[in-house]
C-alpha cells in the first residue's frame, strides 16, 4: 500500500510540478501564499470562538450577567471578521484552482495537437476518452488537489492551535487522541486502500464510456435510423450501463463496510470529552464551560488527525483520476522513439516518391512495395485499384500520417498542401469559417465567397441560411453531396500550390464532378486524387493501378480508356 501511495504522489507530482515551477509559478505561489495567510487567520479566529463558547456556558451556568455580555460583544466582534476571512479564503482558493486548471487544459490541449497525436490516440486503445480526461478529470485534478492540500494545512493548523488548548484541560486526552487517530488511518488505508482505488479507476473507466455510446449514437443518427439498427444499438448502451450498475454495486459494497468503520470510529470524540472532564466538573475544579471547550477543540484536533479516514473515498476517486490523466499526459509527451524503419520524408517542393515500402502502423501488413513515382508540376495523377490495397494509406503517408515502412516521400512543406479526406469535415461555426478552413485569417469578401460557391454549385447557401455568418450543424443540416462540394470551395478560395483528393467526389453526379476537376486544373493546382471511377480518369494525367499483391502499374489515361476499365 506504501508503494501504490508513493506512485500515486509520484505521478501527481508529475503533473503539478510544471505550474508550479514554470512561468507562472510566483503568480501560483502569490495566490497560494493569500490563501494560507487567511486560512492562518481564521484558524486563530476559530480558537477564540471555541474558547468563548465554553466562557458563555460558564457565565451562565454560574448567573454571571456582566461577563456574559462581555463575552457575547467579543464573540459578535471575532465573527464580524471571521466571516469575511472565510468566505476570502474560498474565493483565494478557487480562484487558484481555476488559473491551475486553465494552465492545465492549454497546455493538454496544446500537447494533444502537437505532432498530430490526437490521431495517434486513435490506434491506442489504452488511452481512452481522450475528451474526458481533458474537461473532467482536468478540472478534478485542479480542484481536488487544492482542497486536500488545504485540508491538510488547515489540519496542521487545527492540531497546533487546538492541541494546546486540549493540553490544558487534559493531558492523557490529547495522547489517547493521537494514538486513536493514527490506529484509525492505518487500518482504513490497509484495508480499504488498494481496492477503492482500483474500483474507481474502473468507474471512471466505465462511465465515460457509458457517456460515448450515447454521444456515437446522437453522431450517427440517421445512419442508424436507416440501418433500423434500434435494438442493437439499445442492447449495446444497456449492457455498457449494466457494467456501470455492476462496479458501482462493488463500490457500494466497500463503501457500506468503510462507512460502517468510519462511523463508529467518529462517534467517540462527542462523548469522550466529557467523559474526561466530568469528574472535575462534579469535583467543582473545573467551569461547565470546559466541557464545551474540551469538545470542541478534541473534535477539531480528532477531525484533522482523522482527516485521511474521513476523506478516504473521496481521496481513493482523486488517486484514481491521477492515474487516468498520468498516463494520457505521459503519452502526450513521449517521445517516438523506434528501433524499426520509417519512412523518410524530404520537404522540396514537388511531389515524388522513391522505393517506398508501405506498411500498416502495426507492421503486420505490407500495401505496397518500392514504389516509384514522380508527380509533374500543375498536372493530376490518379490512384486506383481494389478495396484495402493500400491507396488511402498512400495519402497518409504522404500526409506523415502513417510512417512505418521504408523509402522517401519528397513533399513541399504541407502548408502548400490541402487534403480533402475521403469523409468531409464540417467544422463548428459559420458558413464563413466552413469556407475558409483551414486559413480562417484569410480576408476575403463576402462578393468572393459567394462566386466560389456559385462555381460550385452551391450559390443558394447564402440565401437558404440567412448569410456567411448563420450557425448551424453542418454535418446535419447538408448532404453528403453538397458536403464534398463545400470542401472543394475552400480548396478554390486557398488555391494551394498542391491538392491531395481521397474520393472527394464520390457522392457527386458526373456533371458536378467534371465541373468540379475543370476549376482545379484552371488554379493550376497539382493534384493527385484516390477514387473507383473509371470517369475520373479524363481530369488526371497519369495513372497509378495498385495491386493486392503489393506490386503497382503505372498507366496513361488513354491506356486505361482502351483497356475498357
Amino acid at each position: 500500500m506504501d508503494r501504490l501511495n508513493f506512485k500515486v504522489f509520484q505521478q501527481f507530482w508529475t503533473i503539478a510540478k510544471p505550474y508550479w515551477q514554470g512561468d507562472e509559478k510566483w503568480k501560483a505561489r502569490g495566490l497560494l501564499f493569500g490563501v494560507v495567510l487567511f486560512l492562518l487567520a481564521y484558524t486563530g479566529l476559530s480558537v477564540i470562538l471555541n474558547n468563548k463558547r465554553g466562557v458563555l456556558i460558564s457565565a451562565l451556568s454560574t448567573r454571571d450577567e456582566a461577563r456574559f455580555w462581555q463575552t457575547v460583544s467579543i464573540f459578535i466582534a471575532v465573527l464580524v471578521v471571521y466571516a469575511p476571512l472565510l468566505a476570502g479564503y474560498r474565493y483565494l482558493r478557487d480562484r487558484l484552482s481555476l488559473q491551475w486548471r486553465k494552465w492545465l487544459t492549454t497546455r493538454f490541449v496544446e500537447n494533444y495537437f502537437s505532432d498530430r497525436a490526437y490521431y495517434e490516440l486513435t490506434a491506442n486503445p489504452e488511452i481512452d476518452n481522450p475528451d474526458q480526461r481533458i474537461a473532467e478529470d482536468v478540472r478534478s485534478f485542479t480542484q481536488e488537489s487544492l482542497t486536500f492540500l488545504l485540508v491538510l494545512v488547515e489540519s496542521v493548523l487545527s492540531v497546533i492551535a487546538f492541541s494546546g488548548v486540549l493540553w490544558n484541560i487534559s493531558k492523557p486526552l490529547v495522547i489517547f487522541l493521537v494514538l486513536y487517530a493514527v490506529t484509525g488511518t492505518v487500518v482504513t488505508t490497509f484495508v480499504f486502500g488498494k481496492p477503492l482505488v482500483r474500483l474507481n479507476f474502473e468507474q471512471l473507466k466505465k462511465e465515460a464510456d457509458f457517456r460515448f455510446s450515447l454521444v456515437r449514437i446522437r453522431e450517427n443518427a440517421e445512419a442508424i435510423a436507416f440501418y433500423r439498427g434500434e435494438d442493437q444499438e439499445s442492447n449495446q448502451v444497456k449492457s455498457r450501463f449494466l457494467e456501470v450498475f455492476e462496479n458501482v454495486k462493488r463500490l457500494l459494497i466497500w463503501e457500506l463496510n468503510l462507512n460502517v468503520l468510519t462511523n463508529a470510529y467518529e462517534f467517540i470524540p462527542f462523548i469522550l470529552p466529557a467523559l474526561v472532564v466530568a469528574p472535575a466538573i462534579f469535583a467543582g475544579e473545573m467551569e461547565v464551560g470546559k466541557v464545551t471547550e474540551a469538545q470542541g477543540a478534541f473534535i477539531r484536533v480528532f477531525f484533522s488527525l482523522n482527516v485521511v479516514v474521513a476523506r478516504f473515498q473521496a481521496l481513493t476517486t482523486f488517486g484514481a483520476g491521477i492515474s487516468r490523466l498520468y498516463s494520457f499526459a505521459a503519452f502526450l509527451e513521449q517521445e517516438q522513439d523506434s528501433e524499426e524503419p520509417t519512412i523518410q520524408t524530404i520537404e522540396e517542393n514537388k511531389l515524388a516518391i522513391e522505393h517506398l515500402t508501405l506498411l500498416t502502423p502495426n507492421r503486420q501488413r505490407t500495401l505496397v512495395r518500392d514504389l516509384s513515382i514522380e508527380l509533374p508540376e500543375q498536372q493530376g495523377l490518379l490512384v486506383m485499384g481494389a478495396s484495402g490495397c493500400g491507396k488511402s494509406s498512400l495519402l497518409r503517408a504522404i500526409a506523415g500520417l502513417w510512417n512505418a515502412g521504408e523509402g522517401t516521400i519528397i513533399r513541399p512543406n504541407l502548408d502548400q498542401v490541402l487534403f480533402l479526406p475521403q469523409r468531409p469535415y464540417m467544422v463548428l461555426g459559420t458558413l464563413r469559417d466552413q469556407l475558409l478552413y483551414p486559413n480562417p485569417e484569410l480576408e476575403i469578401e463576402d462578393e468572393q465567397l459567394q462566386k466560389i460557391l456559385e462555381q460550385v454549385n452551391l450559390g443558394n447557401l447564402v440565401d437558404r441560411f440567412g448569410g456567411f455568418e448563420a450557425k448551424q450543424d453542418w454535418s446535419d443540416v447538408l448532404s453528403l453531396g453538397e458536403q464534398q462540394r463545400l470542401t472543394f470551395a475552400r480548396l478554390l478560395l486557398n488555391k494551394p500550390n498542391y491538392a491531395i483528393l481521397d474520393e472527394a467526389t464520390s457522392a457527386l453526379d458526373q456533371a458536378n464532378e467534371e465541373l468540379l476537376y475543370e476549376h482545379l486544373e484552371r488554379i493550376g493546382t497539382t493534384f493527385l486524387s484516390v477514387g473507383h471511377r473509371s470517369t475520373l480518369a479524363k481530369y488526371h494525367q497519369m495513372i497509378l493501378e495498385l495491386s493486392q499483391d503489393q506490386t503497382w502499374k503505372l498507366k496513361q489515361p488513354l491506356e486505361e480508356v482502351q483497356s475498357g476499365k
